[in-house]
């Protein structure tokens, strides 16, 4: 109980200016704190993960993001001495949601957890361990919408035509970038991503995601034409005549990290001379944006970004008025009068 205590924490104060109060800094590190959080695992929880991993087919990592939030509501619930799962009630969840607030957790990563409890008791449920899920009808609350940060058509034109070094490491990264705006891919798809998935010939990758879903991904012209120069010359580089499944490697002959490819990603913006805070996600919101600004139809970015819902696709649209009421604002003729202002 002491070990969960310290996980909740620890865990509640993530991404908080300041740090874990009171906790040395190598403790609150998220790799330290994964690993606290598997060592304390409810035996309930641990079956639900395996479910999510082995039936869902969900990814290492998203099933790592549930286990540290449902690693905060066993805390919570030893802390509260609520046991077993039986007792937990709706009230039980309000109460966690309110400690999460009070650790001054946001909106969207209480949302998250609130999810994740939720499926977690659902399939407890399922599986008749409980009779009711209490969770069914508990709400976040009201979570303003967080429109995704873009670059602009022309800072993406700057981010691809910023001069490499001539390295088969710049190369590569080069290419990746080009495939990641082109394509619209999740960067633990893009590290990931296999020779027998491309068709270089006719332009497309078939994709896995998340869910072990597969989508068929048009790439453009331009990043066919650098992904088969990428094939041919550079890539022999890294192999020297050993064989690898992945399209993009390293001199060791495995994938890239997506933590370097992150680093390759902002050091090429800096050399573009982008100040634009940037991440291989901002790429992807990016290519939905310019896709529906190009009068592209929201299902087909649907498919090609592999949402599940069409709810999700929808946020770019919010995006898309945005712009255009900073656009009106800026040149409408009669946008000074409504400030007072002669026209």
């Amino acid at each position: 109980m002491v070990v969960r205590d310290a996980i909740f924490a620890m865990v509640t104060t993530i991404g908080i200016p300041g740090g874990c109060q009171g906790y040395p800094a190598a403790l609150c590190s998220r790799k330290r704190l994964a690993i606290i959080a598997a060592m304390d695992t409810d035996p309930l929880v641990e079956r639900y993960l395996t479910h999510l991993r082995v039936e869902g087919g969900l990814s290492r990592n998203t099933v790592e993001a549930y286990r540290r939030d449902l690693a905060k509501f066993q805390a919570y619930l030893d802390r509260e001495r609520i046991t077993p799962v039986r007792r937990v009630t709706a009230d039980t969840v309000r109460g966690f949601l309110k400690a999460l607030n009070a650790a001054s957790l946001s909106p969207v990563s209480s949302a998250r957890c609130l999810s994740a409890v939720r499926g977690w008791l659902r399939f407890l449920r399922q599986e008749r361990i409980i009779d009711e899920n209490p969770a069914v009808d508990v709400t976040a609350g009201l979570r303003g919408v967080r429109l995704p940060k873009t670059l602009s058509q022309r800072e993406v034109a700057a981010l691809l035509e910023a001069p490499s070094q001539a390295t088969p490491e710049s190369a590569r990264n080069r290419v990746m970038v080009e495939l990641l705006y082109a394509t619209g891919l999740r960067v633990s798809e893009l590290v990931s991503l296999e020779v027998a998935q491309v068709n270089v010939e006719v332009g497309y990758l078939r994709v896995t995601g998340k869910g072990a879903k597969q989508r068929i991904v048009p790439m453009g012209e331009c990043a066919r034409a650098l992904l088969q120069q990428y094939v041919e010359q550079v890539r022999p580089q890294f192999l020297r005549k050993r064989v690898s499944r992945f399209v993009f490697v390293t001199r060791r002959g495995g994938p890239p990290t997506r933590q370097a490819f992150w680093k390759a990603l902002r050091q090429r913006a800096r050399h573009a001379g982008i100040t634009t805070e940037l991440s291989p996600h901002v790429l992807r919101h990016s290519f939905a944006t310019h896709l529906l600004e190009g009068g592209a139809d929201l299902r087909s970015v649907q498919t090609m970004l592999g949402h599940a819902s069409i709810a999700t696709t929808q946020i770019y649209t919010h995006v898309e008025r945005e712009r255009l009421k900073q656009v009106h604002t800026a040149f409408f003729p009669r946008q000074g009068r409504r400030k007072g202002k002669p026209s």
